[in-house]
């Protein structure tokens, strides 16, 4: 697993320090849950064509699935050697990108067969990858994200801040209405970054999605954001269910 590092809450979120100029401050509703699988330890997680796209992670769990957003119905999975730890994943024209996390590489695939095209060298730790459309964006649970070319070389290297603070731990990513979303590492928490300045202009409490009742030894952190038809999903590591919300202003 990734390395759990502890921050004292008032550095980490920087929220003691919030004012009327800081970031607006958002909480969730649920507007209905799907199935997912418990076994999945996401890491990345994105809509193509209306078809649910989940890549996880763990030594030997590693895997990248094509899945049915109703039933949780797994429509395709590929599975990697134990020695991969699956991370983000995306696709950008028509081919699905997934890094893994201390490997140092990501693969490439056709998007409409899965066929795998080829292994490519990645110098980060990868984390979570999103698109807007154009590049690859990448984050590696530091404060920056990677604007990357379909090649991985890096063409703009972006610092995140909330508060004019870095924001670390960065995780995975989603570009939803030309902002980009983060969740924060061990946390609850979703940030919406501004891709020009790298402002946090927004936060997301997520706590208490997943219930109590629902939770087990294996339950991990929330970990999975997606974009489908202006709806926004969310799940987590080992979580039995993925929710469809929205945004709460408080």
């Amino acid at each position: 697993m990734k390395k759990i590092i502890l921050f004292a809450v008032s550095l980490l979120l920087g929220l003691s320090a919030c004012s009327a100029s800081g970031p607006k401050q958002y909480g969730i509703k649920v507007v209905r849950d799907y199935p997912h699988d418990r076994g999945a330890y996401t890491q990345g997680l994105f809509f193509q064509g209306g078809i649910l796209y989940e890549s996880t992670g763990q030594c030997g769990k590693t895997s990248l699935r094509k899945m049915e957003l109703e039933s949780g119905k797994i429509l395709r999975k590929l599975e990697f050697d134990r020695k991969y730890f699956g991370e983000g994943s995306v696709i950008l024209n028509d081919k699905l990108y997934m890094l893994t996390w201390t490997n140092k590489v990501a693969f490439v695939y056709d998007a409409a067969s899965l066929r795998y095209l080829k292994t490519c060298a990645y110098p980060r730790e990868g984390w979570g990858l999103t698109t807007d459309g154009k590049q690859l964006i990448a984050s590696d649970g530091t404060a920056c994200l990677f604007f990357m070319d379909e090649d991985f070389q890096v063409k703009r290297k972006l610092k995140v801040t909330m508060n004019d603070r870095p924001l670390r731990l960065l995780n995975e990513l989603e570009w939803i209405n030309g902002k980009i979303w983060a969740n924060v590492y061990t946390t609850d928490m979703i940030v919406i970054i501004n891709p020009g300045s790298g402002k946090v202009e927004g936060v997301v409490d997520c706590s208490g999605l997943l219930p109590d009742n629902l939770r087990r030894s294996d339950t991990d952190v929330l970990n999975g954001i997606a974009i489908n038809d202006g709806k926004i999903y969310l799940t987590g590591k080992n979580w039995p269910k993925l929710y469809e919300i929205r945004l709460v202003e408080k």
